[in-house]
């Protein structure tokens, strides 16, 4: 490691993974947990009779092999089976006024909740409660609204499938369709774009066709930070010839130089491997027009070598290709090339390499849904898979990469708040009511309405809601607005401080915890990213007995709140697998769901596009038209701000202050710039700038931050999230899915005055 005369940084030189990732590894164990404990926890990670990591949703290929976690799989198993405990003590001797000035690192590790608690105003501290007592308030509360819709549920993608069905039941049965969840905020583009182009909401590839493949492109993501398991699939690839083409405004260690930790000849002899066989810096932003210049190449080689683009799929399985192949015509290069950041000669390049490969896999990230086209972005992805007939046969597909475990399985069993009648109609089939037919908020509406004061409470299962949201000052306003919060959390967070008339916290069990109910210890079950459901089962006891399941305390709440329910909650939670029975019966999908839990790996559920059955409108696979490049707001010197998260994060959970392969040691106060940008504009290393929002009416988002020269897209800068949330606002998101443009604020650059 190279040292810089810059506080906290330096120039990080060793690959990704190998001993760095173990020796993060070693520490983060010796910090959180005793040490015999973390190892016989560890190793029950991510294994048929164990427990399913609580952090990114990448599957597991084999269940037979020494150790199936990662560096940042181990951090986040650690930071939840920590111990230290946030006991009634603490509380007692700490307002919410002064834990308001901590940071979020600092909250959370405080340790694990131990007790239900209220917010009590008179001395602005937490109080205990029992369960009862919580639910009764809980339940007074929501008996008073005269409008069901008055009240939000969020979800976390931690959540398991077991829970986030009861979630949907008792909302549904309340008479409130809002659900903002997380996924609002990650990948909604993939739920919204995918079903109009192949009629589904998720990828189409399993692991087996990393195997298979012959070339992967690589769109906007990160996996050495947010989903590390994905680099032994990479890193095998890449050992037996296949092409990685990698597209990113910021290079990324973990896609050039990966040391596989569970590979003996590389952690012996301190070698690597290359994971990018070529690397393209498109600008932040600039994701569409990429896509759209490398399909255009793809047309004019056609053009010259007839049978580039599988015109026989496309007469066979798809729509639309007449239009969307004038669109392409017609678009001109020199517009292409100002909005992608790349030179036409590199697209061409693409064009050629993936002319050449016939089993052809694309991934993509939250680099490509979190911007104003996001739900275009997807569609181009899934266009350029299209024209060559990438899609429903063996080493091709498509492949959106999931943030949290559940996050997906979430979705599958009725988080969502569009309206859905087939639903509908199954639900009042199974529990004899009717869900409203109004179609409820996403996590930008309900916060829209929290803000106007129309949603007066908010019930998070799990999460961190308020510090997940963009416009944090508006969203610190409507936290304040609401009559009551409810919290089921593992850890203190922001959210739990930003107090309204009423706030209460209710300490679930964690994912590494036993769940022992009326019949016996309990499994739950999620859905990764590529469709597979299998079991999870805790094996450690429980940080806390006043803690309770996640299922239970829904059942709770729900009982208390609606007596004359036609759920039979009690009962359900007594054994899981009634749950999973009325699963089934409400998503036919789920057939034999707990006999097909019980094998090792669990299920995987269908997905029509593997098989060219297109759910579409049409019945086939749809091509659309991206109308055009977008362009910035008419301000000078306009850059793009692209939010990251360090490789000392999952999500909104900042477990220290490094990002190690990005050379940023011990500090998140930093912003990530071009060399020549910063020489252009007369910036010195260290410079304190003001970032601003360059959007109408917005100016007066700011944020101080200190000026890093990093290997990034001209034009484009980097901070972290969710420090420079506050920059995107709360209008500034995409109109097809809603999701918040995180990753391309245009922003406008002074220095700090004095």
């Amino acid at each position: 490691m190279e040292k810089n005369d810059l506080k906290g940084i330096h120039n990080y030189t060793a690959p990704a993974g190998g001993w760095g990732a173990l020796k993060a590894t070693a520490w983060a164990i010796a910090e959180e947990m005793h040490v015999c404990q973390a190892a016989e926890t560890l190793l029950h990670t991510n294994k048929p009779d164990g427990f399913d990591c609580p952090g990114c949703a990448w599957p597991d290929k084999e269940h037979t092999s020494t150790f199936q976690f990662c560096e940042n799989g181990a951090k986040a198993v650690t930071w939840e089976a920590t111990k230290k405990r946030a006991t009634l003590d603490f509380f007692a001797q700490h307002t919410v006024k002064e834990l308001l000035s901590w940071s979020d690192h600092d909250l959370e590790d405080t340790g694990r909740l131990t007790h239900p608690m209220a917010y009590e105003p008179g001395s602005d501290t937490y109080q205990a409660i029992s369960w009862e007592e919580a639910y009764a308030r809980i339940a007074q509360v929501l008996q008073q609204q005269s409008d069901p819709s008055s009240v939000e549920f969020y979800t976390s993608g931690r959540a398991s499938n077991e829970a986030a069905f009861l979630f949907n039941i008792f909302a549904r049965e309340y008479g409130s369709n809002n659900f903002p969840d997380c996924s609002n905020m990650c990948h909604e583009p993939t739920s919204v774009g995918l079903p109009k182009t192949i009629g589904q909401g998720k990828g189409s590839v399993s692991l087996d066709d990393f195997d298979r493949c012959d070339l992967i492109l690589s769109f906007g993501h990160n996996p050495g930070t947010n989903h590390p398991r994905m680099m032994s699939n990479l890193h095998d690839c890449a050992q037996r010839g296949v092409p990685i083409l990698v597209f990113n405004p910021l290079r990324e260690r973990s896609l050039e130089r990966f040391a596989n930790p569970q590979s003996p000849v590389e952690m012996a002899t301190g070698g690597s491997s290359r994971i990018a066989s070529s690397y393209y810096q498109l600008k932040v932003g600039g994701d569409a027009a990429a896509l759209k210049g490398i399909m255009k190449a793809l047309l004019e080689l056609d053009a010259q070598q007839p049978g580039v683009i599988d015109h026989a799929f496309i007469a066979q399985h798809t729509s639309g290709f007449e239009a969307f192949s004038a669109d392409l015509q017609n678009s001109s290069w020199d517009s292409i090339e100002a909005a992608s950041g790349l030179p036409r000669a590199a697209m061409h390049e693409i064009a050629s390499i993936y002319a050449a490969s016939h089993a052809v896999i694309a991934t993509y990230g939250m680099g490509i849904t979190q911007h104003i086209t996001g739900t275009h972005n997807v569609q181009q992805i899934t266009a350029l898979l299209l024209m060559r007939g990438n899609m429903g046969k063996p080493g091709a597909g498509i492949c959106p990469l999931r943030g949290h475990s559940n996050v997906q399985g979430n979705r599958t069993v009725g988080i969502t708040e569009l309206l859905n009648p087939a639903l509908f109609d199954r639900i009042e089939q199974t529990f004899g009511f009717r869900p409203p037919n109004k179609a409820g908020h996403n996590a930008v509406s309900a916060l829209q309405a929290m803000s106007e004061g129309s949603s007066r409470v908010l019930i998070s299962l799990g999460g961190n809601f308020a510090a997940a949201m963009p416009d944090q000052a508006r969203c610190k306003q409507a936290m304040h607005n609401l009559e009551l919060a409810v919290h089921l959390s593992t850890k203190l967070n922001r959210s739990h401080l930003l107090i309204g008339k009423a706030s209460i916290i209710l300490p679930v069990l964690g994912r590494t915890e036993r769940d022992v109910q009326a019949s016996g210890p309990q499994a739950v079950t999620v859905e990764d990213s590529m469709s597979m459901v299998h079991a999870s089962r805790g094996a450690l006891p429980p940080a806390s007995a006043e803690l309770r399941s996640e299922p239970a305390i829904i059942a709770g709440i729900a009982q208390a709140t609606l007596p004359a329910s036609r759920v039979n909650w009690a009962y359900l939670v007594e054994d899981y697998d009634r749950i999973r029975d009325l699963i089934e019966q409400v998503y036919p999908d789920f057939k034999d769901y707990n006999a097909r839990i019980r094998h090792p790996g669990g299920f995987r559920l269908p997905l029509p596009a593997t098989e060219r059955i297109w759910k579409t409108a049409s019945g086939k696979a749809e091509f659309h038209v991206f109308p055009g490049l977008h362009e910035d707001p008419e301000f000078t010197d306009v850059l793009r701000l692209t939010t990251v998260r360090s490789h000392d994060q999952y999500n909104t959970t900042i477990y220290g202050y490094d990002d190690r392969y990005r050379g940023v040691f011990g500090r998140r106060d930093v912003l990530l710039m071009h060399a020549q940008d910063m020489a252009e504009r007369g910036i010195e290393k260290g410079a304190q700038l003001v970032v601003q929002t360059a959007l109408p009416g917005q100016t007066h988002r700011r944020l101080v931050l200190t000026a890093v020269p990093h290997d990034i897209a001209r034009g484009s800068v980097a901070a972290y999230f969710p420090e420079a949330n506050d920059l995107c606002p709360m209008e500034y998101h995409d109109p097809d899915s809603g999701i918040p443009c995180y990753k391309s604020v245009p922003v406008t650059l002074e220095p700090l005055a004095g």
